[in-house]
Parts: C-alpha cells; sequence; structure tokens
C-alpha cells in the first residue's frame, strides 16, 4: 500500500503554509525561511520500516516508523510529538499530538503528484510535489 510513495519527491506548489506554521507556533524568522525552502521528500522502505526524509537548504529531518504503531517524533520546528501513521486506501495519515494539541497530515496520489495536506484546527495547507525518482 506504501509502495506508491516511494522514491524521491520535490515541492512544486504550497498553499497556506505560513499560516499552518504560524498555527503550530513556529517563529516569524523560521516561517519566513520555510516559506522559501523547496525540499524534497525521500519516502523508502525496508522491510516494515518506513523512512520519511525531508531535506532542504534549511533543515534535513528523517523519521522510521512501522504504520499503526505510535512513536515518539521531533517535528522540523523541534515540537516533541507522540505520532501515529496509518495508511488507508491509498492515503498515508499522519497525527501528531503535543501539549494538548493535534495535528493530521495526510499523504494522497493525485494525478501523478503527491498531495500533502496539513490541517490544525480550521487552519489548512496543502502543498504539492512532483516525483523525481523512483
Amino acid at each position: 500500500m506504501v509502495d506508491q510513495f516511494i522514491g524521491t519527491w520535490k515541492l512544486c506548489d504550497s498553499q497556506g503554509f505560513d499560516e499552518y506554521m504560524q498555527k503550530l507556533g513556529v517563529g516569524f524568522a523560521t516561517r519566513k525561511a520555510g516559506a522559501v525552502a523547496k525540499p524534497n521528500v525521500i519516502i523508502s522502505k525496508n522491510g516494515d520500516e518506513i523512512c520519511l526524509r525531508t531535506e532542504s537548504t534549511l533543515k534535513n529531518t528523517e523519521m522510521k516508523f512501522r504504520l499503526g504503531e505510535e512513536f515518539d517524533e521531533t517535528t522540523a520546528d523541534s515540537r516533541k510529538t507522540r505520532t501515529l501513521i496509518t495508511c488507508n486506501d491509498g492515503v498515508l495519515t499522519q497525527v501528531q499530538k503535543w501539549d494538548g494539541k493535534e495535528t493530521t497530515i495526510t499523504r494522497e496520489l493525485k494525478n501523478g503528484q503527491m498531495v500533502v495536506t496539513c490541517t490544525l484546527d480550521e487552519v489548512k495547507c496543502v502543498r504539492l510535489y512532483d516525483k523525481v525518482k523512483s
């Protein structure tokens, strides 16, 4: 189910990312740097362990996880979260919980692009990625 996501993806469009980062509590300077970063997302799999690596000029992050198993994640903006990632009907859903808050990040493939939708309360951000390497 996750196999369709495996490869390298490059950010090509982003809507509402600044508002989403602001809602997360990310500071002004980091938000401005994040807004211009064009990260690559590399998704790979080793057995039942999935690796999601994000590389940009601003910061590189990596998380390794198994579907359906909650884990500790330190996010790119340094939040310490309990994270659960599941895959249903071709949609990877990531739920991060910290300090009584919760955000949901979904990843799905549409028209050959990976569509990443980030939602926190009423704030929604959509980021589109093109596949550059399988």
